[in-house]
């Protein structure tokens, strides 16, 4: 995802929590514990509908396949929550109605074809509550307009590359994009946010780096953008990889830009979203080759404290009442004290987090909605990346970053709040002395920098703009700016 990853089950009043984080990897198909015999074959196929949660309108995609040696599979995807390919359990039809449980979900549905088998009226079920579900059946899922997706012919040149953080084991696939030409240009890495992404931080259908790449190349700056761990082409690496091991895949792809003819060795720079805003910096701080850097939505506070802020932000968004958020930041604060304590081991963490999460007043009611939120949840607070990333506190890395810095982050950003992390980020860089840079807060955009009413993570896939383009062009006239001091028209070499 290309944000923070957020203690989503802590979050009360969230109907609808297919994954426990936006851009998580699909569950393994499973069969469904149905036959075909027991099964309308009108039934086979594709059923969509949109569920209205309120604050969310939430595209749902069943996938139902009869065969006729009698195996049903069956699978839900939430397009708008980046989850697919979870498995529905148990298809059955009986008195008229069509019937399908996802166990590992504590949710189900239930509906009523009508004669023609067009459409199930029915309604959706998720830990206890019920909200109306009716599905078309569909040649396809429908698509979210996207216009600003780059599509060829381009430009310019890309390169599919590979290379290598020798000292993580990994090989790092992705795409460079250089302009046109043979003299050597300045160049951009791209770092992700949280989660394993692809190269083009793909969200929602949104490929934000897809778009900055496209954007950036055309005023003739080159843009290295990659697979993080376990995506596409790059190995996966150690499961137990924090946000400083990432940050060595970062130095590998510093590396292979410094080795490339066509670009020129003062005038690499990092541009780095959400964690991506954070790992940038830890790479600036200890090279000197690093001629510039751009933090989008980057933190600027104890990353702690922005996650009890974050997630207050978007339960009241959402409109859960205060003693739900009161709720929330108390187990949250209690969590992370436990994830501070340096003498607890492994297994006593997870003991302890435990007994907090079994005492927190927000957690389903429903049994099997309860045990699947609390095994989520302790499996995240007592990951690896987790627990480094609530200790982490940006401030001190910073005060080490000299070169020009461009920290933007939009007003309505509800996941990394735009002042007190702008203001942290700026006091930080004084303290190292930085006299070029740049915090600036944008108005009416969120988290993925798209113009938008409120900020919540449902708008995301609502907004057809990827990117503002303001935000795409003050990128590329400060990247310009600091770049084109030194020649930029001679070959490398030359």
């Amino acid at each position: 995802m290309s944000f923070f990853r957020i203690l989503s089950c802590l979050v009360a009043s969230t109907f609808l929590t297919l994954a426990v984080s936006t851009g998580a990897a699909a569950a393994p198909t499973q069969d469904a514990e149905a036959t075909a015999t027991a099964l309308p074959a009108e039934l086979d196929g594709i059923w969509e509908g949109t569920l209205d949660v309120g604050a969310m309108k939430l595209r749902l995609v069943f996938r139902i396949s009869i065969e006729e040696s009698g195996r049903v599979t069956a699978t839900i995807d939430s397009p708008d929550q980046g989850a697919f390919g979870l498995p529905v359990d148990e298809v059955t039809f009986e008195e008229g109605r069509v019937k399908l449980a996802m166990r590992a979900l504590a949710a189900s549905y239930e509906g009523k074809p009508d004669t023609e088998w067009t459409q199930l009226s029915g309604r959706f079920t998720q830990a206890g509550h019920a909200i109306r579900l009716d599905l078309a059946h569909v040649e396809a899922p429908s698509e979210r307009a996207r216009p600003q997706t780059p599509e060829p012919p381009f430009p310019y040149e890309e390169q599919e590359v590979e290379y290598r953080n020798d000292a993580d084991d990994i090989t790092i696939a992705g795409t460079l994009t250089l302009p046109e030409g043979e003299a050597a240009v300045p160049a951009v890495l791209l770092v992700t946010g949280s989660g394993a992404q692809d190269r083009d931080e793909t969200i929602f259908d949104h490929k934000p780096f897809a778009v900055i790449a496209d954007y950036l190349t055309r005023r003739g700056i080159a843009v290295l953008r990659v697979d993080d761990r376990g995506i596409g082409g790059t190995s996966p690496g150690d499961p137990a990889a924090t946000s400083v091991d990432l940050s060595r895949d970062v130095e590998a792809g510093v590396d292979f830009l410094l080795g490339h003819t066509r670009v020129r060795d003062d005038a690499i720079g990092i541009l780095g979203h959400s964690e991506g805003g954070m790992i940038g910096p830890m790479v600036a701080a200890r090279r000197d080759d690093v001629a510039f850097l751009v933090m989008l939505a980057g933190p600027g506070m104890p990353c702690g404290d922005l996650l009890v802020e974050q997630s207050s932000l978007l339960m009241r968004a959402g409109g859960a009442p205060e003693e739900a958020v009161a709720q929330n930041v108390k187990t949250q604060r209690a969590l992370f004290a436990l994830m501070n304590d340096d003498s607890l081991d492994t297994a006593e963490l997870h003991a302890k987090a435990r007994e907090v999460l079994q005492a927190d007043t927000n957690m389903p009611i429903d049994p099997t909605a309860r045990k699947t939120t609390l095994d989520a949840q302790l499996r995240q607070v007592t990951s690896p990346w987790f627990r480094y990333f609530v200790r982490y506190d940006p401030a001190p890395v910073l005060e080490k970053v000299t070169c020009p810095v461009l920290a933007l982050n939009g007003e309505l950003d509800l996941q990394v709040p735009c002042n007190a992390n702008l203001a942290g980020i700026a006091t930080a860089l004084r303290k190292a002395g930085n006299t070029d840079f740049q915090a600036l807060a944008l108005p009416k955009l969120n988290h993925l920098f798209q113009e938008c009413e409120v900020g919540t993570v449902a708008e995301y896939a609502q907004i057809e703009t990827t990117i503002e383009e303001r935000v795409l062009e003050k990128i590329a006239t400060w990247i310009t700016d600091r770049t084109k001091v030194a020649s930029a028209g001679a070959a490398k070499g030359e």
